[in-house]
């Protein structure tokens, strides 16, 4: 009977009910990704589940608003709002709602203009680097932190550029990270919240390719058992036009941006190890993957074609990951590349924890130029023991934290690419020019 009455006592006492859930709030971005003449995508991440959509107002002032989007746990709260039925060249501002409440507003961006066979196309400004490391102390390694200097992230925003193409290793997975496809969400939402980070997020276009630490642990290579998760996560986070082909998965595709190519590759998902023997199967990129480059070099009338990876490509002093420890692979696509007569091509690389303009002469040939950029925030080291490197282009080389940019700019036949090095603080450090003309191919005898 005794129990009886505490059952009773149990059940009439008063039933508190739990208030309404909050409203969701704008974790990152927004961002735009992808943008075309008609159309543009737009990423955002909230703190908890949420309808989202964009409002914005096309040239004649007129109000118009997208597909509402539903951002769940299932994508960490992540979504791509589509813009479409756009006009070329226009200006389009927007505001961020969720839930019918605006959590970010006075943001725009510009749809690429309708300039070919009618104008020389327009200067630009693109943005680069790598090593984007943000402290997390119960993570981290003991001791000095590795990651800093967050204010380079405002400088950079402070360029304006039209676009940003991020290099790899754009956040450090931890040990406490890549141990489980559960666990790596984390660090994405930790690092992508960063205050620093918002207001480039906000300025220009973003594209992205990855490296080791932000597809798997250090060096990882195509045996990492969560490739495919961590891909997942990659689409999830970024707002790129493609990633890989049918049937071939990864983080490689094209950006278009008026008279210049950017040919970004993925150096990870196929990737043999490092150490393995340099036989003529060893590869770094995979045969689909070069296959799909060489056409799509072929088949480009950009003036300039950048082919961009995580790690270095012609640096041959490089005594650490790179392509030059893939032989057969490597010298198979210079080779093509001479034969072919490709005009315009320039390599983009981050991951060294130090920027350098590299030159390789070529006979016969225009000479091959390599820009690494890197670090954004992580850790540098002491770069003295680079400067006898007989590629290095005089005063290039930086041992510390710093961005590069490459602005186009000059009629079509005659373009110019300046590149230049920026410290944390927006200074320049360097400034070097490439004509269209130094890297065009000698006529076929």
């Amino acid at each position: 009977m005794r129990n009886l009455t505490i059952g009773l006592a149990f059940l009439t006492l008063p039933l508190t009910l739990p208030n309404a859930a909050a409203a969701a709030q704008l974790q990152a971005g927004p961002m735009v990704g992808s943008v075309s003449m008609r159309s543009a995508m737009v990423w955002v991440q909230a703190d908890a589940a949420t309808q989202a959509w964009l409002e914005y107002r096309t040239p004649d002032g007129k109000l118009h608003q997208t597909a509402k989007t539903s951002l769940t746990a299932a994508h960490h709260f992540t979504g791509h709002l589509a813009v479409t039925g756009l006009e070329p060249g226009q200006h389009y501002e927007y505001r961020m709602m969720f839930d019918n409440k605006a959590v970010a507003d006075k943001l725009s961006f510009n749809t690429q203009p309708l300039w070919q066979w009618r104008a020389d196309p327009p200067a630009f400004t693109a943005l680069t680097g790598s090593c984007l490391y943000i402290n997390e102390a119960q993570y981290d390694r003991p001791g000095t932190p590795y990651g800093g200097h967050y204010e380079i992230l405002k400088n950079m925003a402070a360029v304006k550029p039209d676009l940003t193409v991020w290099l790899g290793d754009n956040l450090y997975f931890r040990e406490a990270d890549y141990g489980s496809p559960l666990d790596m969400p984390l660090r994405y939402q930790h690092d992508r919240a960063l205050p620093e980070l918002q207001k480039l997020l906000q300025t220009g276009q973003h594209y992205a390719i990855w490296d080791d630490h932000d597809y798997g642990p250090n060096d990882s290579d195509k045996s990492f058992i969560f490739k495919q998760e961590s891909l997942e996560l990659f689409k999830d986070y970024w707002a790129n036009p493609s990633y890989g082909l049918p049937g071939t998965p990864g983080v490689f595709t094209k950006v278009s941006y008026y008279d210049v190519d950017f040919f970004l590759l993925d150096d990870r998902y196929y990737r043999d190890n490092q150490n393995m023997p340099d036989t003529a199967d060893k590869a770094m990129f995979g045969k689909v993957q070069m296959d799909w480059l060489k056409n799509a070099l072929l088949s480009s009338t950009a003036s300039f074609k950048i082919i961009a990876a995580g790690g270095q490509m012609i640096n041959d002093e490089n005594k650490y990951e790179g392509w030059q420890s893939y032989t057969t692979e490597r010298k198979d696509f210079l080779d093509w590349l001479t034969q072919t007569h490709v005009n315009g091509v320039m390599f983009l690389s981050g991951d060294r924890h130090q920027s350098e303009l590299m030159r390789m002469p070529r006979a016969d040939a225009y000479p091959l130029y390599e820009l690494t950029c890197s670090p954004f925030t992580s850790g540098t080291h002491n770069v003295d023991s680079e400067r006898s490197n007989p590629e290095l282009v005089d005063d290039t080389l930086v041992g510390e934290r710093n961005y590069c940019t490459l602005s186009f700019s000059g009629p079509l036949k005659a373009r110019v690419m300046d590149v230049k090095s920026f410290d944390v603080n927006g200074k320049q450090i360097w400034a070097k020019q490439l004509t269209l003309q130094e890297l065009t191919a000698k006529p076929v005898r």
